[in-house]
C-alpha cells in the first residue's frame, strides 16, 4: 500500500521509466587515474555501452515507440558524441551525471562545483539546452550538490531513496522533485564484476539477475506506484539480458495499463499533483553522536 498515491495520466495504473547511466569507461579513469589508459580490459568493457549497446537499446525504443531518460557524465558525452547524437535524434532525455563520474562525497567544495558546472556547459553545448534532471554518481548526492541543482533551476534529482514514489525535496533556496532510486532495481548488484574498482560478486545469469526487477514491478503495479529501472548499457545492454528486457517491455505494453515516460515528463506531470510528500533538507547540520 502507498499512503499518498499519485494519479497518473490517462488513468494509467503505474508510471514506468527505464533509465540508463551511460558511464562508458569513465569508471576506470576516475578509479585508477595513474594507469587507466593502459587498462584495456575495463576500457573495452565500458566502450561496449556507447558503441554496441546504445544502438541496440535505441532500436528497441524506436520499434516500441518509447521515449526514455539517459544519464551521461560530461566526459562521456564529449568522448562518445555519436551516441549522444543518436539519443537526441530519437527524442530521448539526457540528464546530468557529473563530469567523469566523480563521487560527490570525495569531491567537495570548489572541486565539486567546478566538475558540476563543467559538465553543465557540455550539456548546453551538445544538446542545445540545460539538463532538467540529475543523478549522482554512486548515488552519493550531498547537500552541496542539492544546492547546485536548485541554483541552476534543475527540475528533479534521481539519487535518493526516501519513498516508493516521487516526492518533493525542499531547501531554504528552493525545491525540486526526487525520482527515488533503489538498489533492488539497479543492475549493478546482479551483473557488475569489476575487479579494478573493488567489486567482485558472482555474475548472475540473465533470467536470475532480472527476475527481481519484475517482482518489484508487480508490487508497484498493484499499488499504483512508480517503477524505475537504473541500468548501465555495458551491463544490461548485452545481448541476452537486453533480449529479456525487450520481452518484458513488449508484454507490459500489451497487457498492462502503464505510462512509460522520460523522467522530465514525469516531473512535468507532478506540477499538477497536490499533496505530495515533502522531505526538508538538510537532514542534519552537525555531526550526530
Amino acid at each position: 500500500m502507498i499512503q499518498n498515491p499519485i494519479t497518473w495520466p490517462n488513468g494509467a495504473r503505474c508510471a514506468c521509466a527505464i533509465t540508463f547511466d551511460m558511464d562508458a569507461d569513465s569508471l576506470i579513469h576516475i578509479a585508477r587515474p595513474a594507469d587507466s589508459t593502459d587498462r584495456l580490459h575495463p576500457i573495452a568493457m565500458g566502450r561496449y555501452g556507447p558503441t554496441v549497446a546504445i544502438p541496440r537499446i535505441l532500436d528497441t525504443y524506436k520499434r516500441l515507440g518509447l521515449k526514455q531518460s539517459f544519464f551521461i557524465p560530461g566526459w562521456c558525452m564529449e568522448t562518445y558524441p555519436d551516441a549522444v547524437e543518436a539519443i537526441l535524434q530519437d527524442g530521448h532525455e539526457i540528464g546530468h551525471h557529473g563530469w567523469i563520474h566523480e563521487d560527490p562525497i570525495a569531491t567537495k567544495g570548489a572541486a565539486q562545483e567546478e566538475a558540476f558546472e563543467k559538465a553543465l556547459e557540455t550539456h548546453k553545448r551538445m544538446t542545445g539546452e540545460a539538463p532538467r534532471g540529475y543523478r549522482a554518481p554512486v548515488y552519493n548526492i550531498t547537500q552541496q550538490v542539492i544546492d547546485l541543482l536548485v541554483k541552476h533551476d534543475f527540475r528533479y534529482d534521481s539519487s535518493m531513496m526516501a519513498d516508493d514514489i516521487p516526492y518533493v525535496v525542499k531547501t531554504d533556496g528552493g525545491q525540486l522533485y526526487e525520482m527515488p532510486v533503489h538498489w533492488g532495481t539497479d543492475d549493478w548488484p546482479p551483473f557488475a564484476h569489476y575487479d579494478e574498482i573493488g567489486y567482485l560478486m558472482p555474475v548472475r545469469g540473465p533470467s536470475a539477475g532480472l527476475e527481481g526487477f519484475w517482482e518489484e514491478f508487480e508490487a508497484q503495479y498493484e499499488a499504483g506506484g512508480f517503477f524505475m529501472l537504473i541500468l548501465h548499457p555495458f551491463l544490461t545492454g548485452r545481448l541476452a539480458r537486453w533480449r529479456l528486457v525487450e520481452q518484458w517491455l513488449e508484454a507490459t505494453l500489451a497487457e498492462r495499463d502503464v505510462w512509460f515516460a522520460p523522467l522530465e515528463d514525469i516531473a512535468a506531470h507532478l506540477d499538477q499533483v497536490d499533496g505530495m510528500r515533502v522531505e526538508t533538507l538538510p537532514y542534519y547540520t552537525s555531526p550526530q553522536t
